[in-house]
Parts: structure tokens; sequence; C-alpha cells
């Protein structure tokens, strides 16, 4: 399959170095020659140096006989014009932009797109799958990863075992002996640098990082057994009024529940912009930073912080300062990968990273149409799949016991018809379920045989 990537920044490498590794055909594009060439050596990728939406560049990255474009630039007008001329002029089937400004996302606008006046065929925007991170990480306070599956009804829970979490020194075996009724299944565990599916036999130990897979009605006693009781989140504060902490606050107001939330802008326009776009949300106009600013907001009482400016060291120290004062949770946004090993020594809570998020939606997007859903772990470790069974699949009609999954893979759960069920050795998976894997990226390619996905994307 032949791809061409616009954009070489964070996104596009990492979706470059998703789809070269599945042995597609992927060109790259950029203006920066730099970028260009770290892609090139690191990855099986061309590289193409230009502006993306210039026909020219485009045929030179292999246009006239691609199947798929994704426009990624820094740029929303860039993005909008490749895909226009990757239409236009090359006839590409196949056409994803990322959109951030959120005048092009408004649902008045919405048909415009996939359309011959602007024929894109999935728009992302980063800022909401940002928010909606946000979201999840405020559904589940005391994780530092969270995610659904199966429409909601599957959670992924990324937990940190502190020293008094009742499950340390348990073999995962006895714990499932002692919970029976539990759905938790343990399919993860990061210990140091090292991430790996665990075996039956394995214990938990203190500072593990462990992903669990539990139902929705299970989360509260899933969190409660590993140490983490499920607080409420009455009061919240965010420092950023930009497109991910006005959408948040947009959708903390339009809760059920009541949540008193204030936001802390330091540019007094955008302060303002957010006063008139909220309803029940006080707007603070002033540096996240300052101690003063943060004693007003309430912080040392608040149940959660958001840090999520666009600035990642703003926000490392506004949730630093905000932890410091007595906020019960800080949670920050970190862009920089590098900068993730240090959540933990500086006592924040969770971090959202918005380039997991896009990388993850595109991912979702161009999979072969039964993979349902796809979400990046770590810096691209692991991913957890969920995808329906085919009936040439090499595990349709197999007790699990009977299947040989790689070391690195762990079944989740199974959904048949309207049931979610936990995986055992006796369950026979059938064509037609719906099942979610926890796979290291090193058994990406066997998994995708096994579900016999891999033959083409849309």
């Amino acid at each position: 399959m032949k791809i061409i990537i616009c954009g070489a920044g964070q996104v596009g490498w990492h979706i470059a170095r998703h789809l070269s590794g599945e042995r597609n055909d992927v060109t790259i594009v950029d203006t920066d020659v730099e970028l260009i060439r770290r892609a090139t050596d690191a990855l099986d990728v061309q590289g193409v140096t230009g502006f993306a939406s210039h026909p020219d560049v485009l045929d030179r990255a292999g246009a006239r006989d691609a199947d798929l474009i994704i426009a990624a630039t820094h740029s929303d007008e860039v993005n909008m014009v490749t895909c226009q001329v990757a239409h236009s002029v090359f006839q590409v089937p196949r056409k994803i932009a990322r959109l951030r400004a959120s005048a092009y996302l408004d649902a008045i606008w919405s048909d415009l797109y996939r359309t011959d006046h602007l024929p894109i065929d999935v728009v992302i925007s980063p800022e909401r799958e940002v928010a909606r991170a946000a979201l999840q990480r405020l559904s589940a306070p005391s994780t530092f990863d969270a995610e659904t599956f199966l429409t909601g009804r599957l959670h992924l829970l990324g937990i940190l075992l502190d020293p008094d979490s009742p499950v340390l020194n348990t073999p995962l075996r006895q714990l499932d002996e002692m919970f029976s009724s539990l759905s938790a299944i343990v399919a993860g565990v990061r210990r140091g640098a090292k991430l790996f599916a665990p075996e039956p036999g394995d214990q938990l130990f203190e500072g593990d990082q462990v992903y669990v897979f539990t139902l929705t009605e299970d989360v509260p006693r899933t969190l409660e057994i590993f140490g983490k009781p499920a607080e409420k989140q009455n009061n919240v504060v965010i420092i950023g009024a930009g497109n991910v902490g006005l959408a948040v606050a947009q959708a903390l107001e339009a809760r059920p529940e009541r949540v008193r939330v204030k936001l802390i802008e330091r540019n007094r326009a955008r302060a303002e912009d957010a006063a008139d776009a909220l309803n029940r949300t006080i707007v603070l106009n002033g540096d996240g930073l300052s101690a003063e600013l943060l004693e007003e907001a309430a912080v040392p009482r608040a149940d959660a912080v958001l840090a999520i400016t666009d600035d990642d060291k703003t926000n490392i120290l506004a949730a630093v300062r905000a932890k410091q004062a007595g906020a019960k949770l800080a949670i920050s946004l970190v862009n920089d990968p590098t900068l993730m090993s240090l959540m933990e020594p500086l006592d924040i809570d969770a971090f959202i990273n918005p380039r997991a998020s896009t990388v993850s939606t595109i991912l979702r997007h161009i999979r072969h149409g039964r993979v349902r859903d796809i979400y990046s772990i770590g810096d691209a470790e692991a991913e957890v799949i969920e995808a329906q069974v085919l009936s040439t699949s090499p595990i349709a009609g197999r007790p699990v016991r009977d299947i040989d999954f790689p070391e690195g893979v762990l079944l989740g759960a199974v959904q048949k018809g309207e049931r979610v069920v936990k995986p055992h050795g006796d369950l026979r998976i059938e064509e037609g379920d719906i099942i979610v894997i926890f796979a290291l990226a090193a058994d990406i390619p066997e998994v995708e045989r096994l579900l016999q996905v891999s033959i083409d994307f849309f």
C-alpha cells in the first residue's frame, strides 16, 4: 500500500514509523530538510522536501499512484489544500487531514467536508482528542492513563502501585482466584524502563505501572483492590483557556452532576473570550504559576488541577506547584515525550500526550475495517487493538487455551453479541466476536496475522 504523510513532526514521524514497520510504501513530505533526513535515516521511508500542498511536490512524492494521503502539517490551511490537490489533480482515493482551529470544526460547517468542494474523508482534531483524554483522566482520577473500548463498556486503567497497595507481592493467578467475580485483567506491566505482558505466576511490586482491563461496572472495585479508591471530582481548576481548556470546561459544565470549575488564563483577551463562552465557570486572568492566583482559585482545596496550556514546561511547573499547594490530583499536558519520565519524580499524578492521542486516532481510521479501535501505549511501545474476528482468522472456532498468542500479547476481553466476558481457557472465540488485545509493538504483525487484518487498511 502506498501512503504519503505530509508533515514530519512528532505525529507524522510516529505514523510513518507504524506504517513503514508494516511493510507499506511510505513517503514523508516536509519543508524542513533536517526533519526529512531524520525520518529517512531512522525509518524505512522515502523523503521529499517541499510544500505538501504544491502539486509538483506531491507528484515527486508519488501521488499519482498513492492509496492514502495523511495531511498532518502544522498548518490547517496547508492540510486542507493538500487534500484538495490530492483529490482534484491526482485522484488519491482516501484523504485524512489534521485540523486545529475550532472554526473549521464547528458542526455548522461539517457538510463542507467529504465533498468535491473540500474532499477530506476523515478530519482529525488534536485539541478535541486531547480534551477527550483529559476528561478520561478525570473519570478515573487515581490513574495515570485511561481509555475505553467496546463502546465504553471496557476500561483500560493505568495504575501506579503504591507501597500500601493490597496486590503487592501476590501472583496474578492468585489474584484471579481471590477475586473470581471481578472482570479485571492485568495486561501490561512497566517495571523500570521495561514494558512487558505478565505471566500468571508473575508478582506485582511497589512502583510498578500496571495496565488493567476492567468492565465499566467494576471500575470502582478494581481501583480499590489496587489501592486507588475512586473519588469524585467536585472542584476542578484548569490552567490554560486555549481550545483544549475551553473544551474541557464546557464538557464539565454539561455534566449532570454539578462540578465547580475555575479556569486560569494569562492572556487577557483569551480569558475574556472564555468568560463569554462559559456559563458557570469562574475565569481568572493571570499567571497559572503565581502562588497568589492559585490560592485565589482555591487550588489547595481542589480535587483536580489540569495544566493544559500550549507550553510543556509551564504545564509541568504549574502541576508541581499545584501539588505543593495541596491539590489532590495534578494532570499535565506534555507534548515532548522525553519529559514524561519526570512525571513520577515530580509527583505529577498523570499526563496527557497529544501526539499519542492523535496517532491512535489516525491509526483507528486507516486500519482494516474489522479493526474497530487502536490505542497507543507509551512511546508507541504497545497497542491495544479492538477487532472483530473474521471467519478466515486462525483463532476463529478455537478455545483461548489453544490459541498460540505471542509472549507479548494478552487477551483483555471478548464481546459475544451484547455480552462482554472475561477471557478464560475454555472460552471459544467465534466468528463475529469482538476481542480486545494488548500487544507489544514487536508482536503486532503476528496479531494482525491472527486477526487476518493486514491485507488492506480500508
